[in-house]
């Protein structure tokens, strides 16, 4: 799954979503939901993050 096919689907730009995925701009909640529609997961999974504590 690339970007672009997230900006396609979302109607957004490219560069508002790679700004999302490299964490220079944070969406509304609204958009949280609506991105995770697109993709099929919980919010949570955009939200809290799966990397493990040291």
């Amino acid at each position: 799954m690339k970007q672009t096919w997230l900006a396609e689907k979302f109607g957004k730009s490219y560069n508002m979503v790679n700004a999302y995925a490299q964490n220079r701009q944070q969406p509304r909640l609204e958009t949280l939901m609506e991105i995770a529609n697109i993709l099929d997961v919980d919010i949570k999974e955009l939200i809290i993050s799966n990397k493990e504590k040291k």
